[in-house]
């Protein structure tokens, strides 16, 4: 039997989760793809009010969050460095959106976020790993749904209101990461703190569940083709597939 520590290490790469990694990746291609053509463009700007569009952007934040806390404890060794290195990424890309498109500029977007959850793991460890793993996985969830309407100034469950945040905090431009926007806060990708670290939570409580069925272990070891490769390359595809997409499109629509 190896202890906690030796399974942590992850002696082999589960080809599998870099698969799923790929399938985010492409399908947050194609979102941002059709973002710029129908609202940078201008092609439908009631695109992205529609439900669907909602759905489909969520599921792949909810994606990229949860394995990216999933796989934390196989890099932690390397936390420190990652969590910089993934910050200073995302400082690039609202440099990068500031200086180009303005009104679409990202503050504290989801690499921001990835960054903070990153170096946020590391105190928070032997703390969390005291909590049994189902028990983590369901508080971890249910406080990600308490604190989904932080911004919109409360906390609780769907609409239902348990108490309205004061608006003292909102004034404190310092605490937007955290997740209380300051009035007039825009963002064209914001991932707060709040509620989003819970869910990576659930995550990195997944993987302590996921080491304790050899089963699954084994199923997570195959490669699929093309899309293992694309997880591997996930934060180099972020970076760069949006100044494609939007070349495509001035090229298809400048013409």
């Amino acid at each position: 039997m190896h202890s906690h520590t030796d399974q942590s290490a992850a002696p082999r790469r589960y080809d599998t989760i870099d698969a799923f990694r790929g399938i985010t990746i492409i399908s947050m291609v194609l979102f941002h793809f059709c973002y710029d053509v129908f609202m940078v463009f201008g092609r439908d700007p009631s695109w992205y009010s529609h439900p669907a569009s909602r759905l489909w952007q969520q599921s792949i934040c909810w994606s990229f969050i949860l394995i990216s806390g999933f796989v934390w404890s196989w890099g932690r060794k390397k936390a420190l460095r990652r969590g910089i290195l993934i910050n200073l990424c995302g400082l690039l890309v609202t440099a990068v959106t500031l200086l180009a498109f303005p009104s679409e500029a990202i503050w504290f977007g989801v690499l921001n976020f990835l960054g903070c959850a990153i170096l946020l793991m590391i105190p928070l460890r032997p703390a969390a790993e005291k909590i049994p793993p189902y028990t983590g996985l369901a508080v971890s969830f249910l406080l990600f749904l308490f604190f989904r309407n932080l911004q919109a100034g409360f906390v609780g469950f769907g609409s239902r209101i348990f108490f309205r945040i004061p608006d003292v905090l909102y004034n404190i431009k310092i605490l937007t990461p955290l997740g209380f926007p300051f009035p007039g806060f825009y963002s064209a990708d914001y991932f707060p703190i709040l509620p989003w670290f819970f869910l990576y939570l659930c995550g990195w409580f997944m993987n302590r569940i996921f080491l304790r069925h050899p089963s699954w272990q084994q199923a997570m070891q195959h490669r699929i083709p093309l899309l293992t490769p694309l997880g591997k390359k996930s934060l180099w595809i972020y970076l760069l597939h949006q100044p494609v997409c939007y070349l495509i499109c001035l090229l298809l629509f400048s013409a």
